[in-house]
């Protein structure tokens, strides 16, 4: 560790315990829980031995530090992810030890979670221009005559 941030108790638990989302937004590290199990990936010699996979779970109803407002918007839009208590999964086994796997989940669940609570940008509506709309009913034009011939050429009768 760094000797400044030893000698300073407290600024450097700070720094350490505190998962920085984005500028207005940090989750302390007491709020996500992990789990370790045998990888599926690289390993070597050790690969059935250690346990390099890890498992961040998120409980998102609880957490306090987020709103009402973004934990609804973490339910919307990451409700593949979460299981139905609303705790969130992320699992990384890229790595071949369990601290380059932890600080890689980390650094997913960072992402993921301002991802989520950016705002989306309005939608503006928009309208095909005219040569568009001309282009696609020629086409289904030509679609139209194409399938008229290929009926009346195989025995087919043509209206």
């Amino acid at each position: 560790m760094l000797p400044a941030l030893i000698e300073n108790r407290r600024p450097a638990r700070i720094l350490i315990d505190m998962i920085r989302i984005n500028d207005q937004l940090s989750i302390d590290e007491k709020e996500i829980h992990f789990s370790y199990a045998r990888s599926p990936g690289p390993g070597g010699q050790r690969v059935n031995k250690v346990a390099t996979k890890v498992t961040l779970h998120f409980d998102i109803p609880n957490c306090p530090v987020l709103s009402d407002a973004q934990k609804e918007r973490l339910r919307q839009t990451l409700a593949g992810r979460t299981n139905k208590e609303g705790v969130l999964r992320i699992t990384r086994s890229r790595h071949r030890t369990q601290p380059a796997n932890r600080r890689d989940t980390l650094a997913a669940f960072a992402v993921l979670i301002a991802e989520s609570l950016r705002p989306q940008r309005p939608r503006h509506k928009t309208r095909p221009s005219r040569a568009a709309r001309e282009r696609r009913l020629a086409e289904k034009a030509h679609r139209s005559r194409q399938k008229q011939d290929r009926a009346f050429r195989y025995g087919g009768e043509a209206d």
